[in-house]
């Protein structure tokens, strides 16, 4: 899911990659900004994945995925 704004700056390309397995809700497996979001969106593609444009769920999926990164680490420490 990528956001149209590209490159770096305030802006930057956001991209998050879901992954559905049957009878559970989709969970995002990479997200990143920039390079990695640009890299994300080809690796789809190229792999014959519908991309979906749509700014405001990748920035959010970006986000979700951060936190979940968070909570593992934290889990790891305990």
């Amino acid at each position: 899911m990528p956001e149209r704004r590209g490159g770096r700056g305030p802006n930057p390309l956001r991209a998050a990659a879901l992954r559905y397995d049957e009878g559970t809700t989709p969970r995002v497996v990479a997200a990143g900004r920039g390079e990695v979001a640009r890299r994300i969106v080809e690796e789809a593609r190229a792999a014959g994945v519908p991309v979906r444009d749509d700014a405001g769920l990748a920035e959010a999926l970006v986000w979700a995925y951060r936190m979940d990164l968070g909570a593992l680490k934290e889990a790891r420490r305990d």
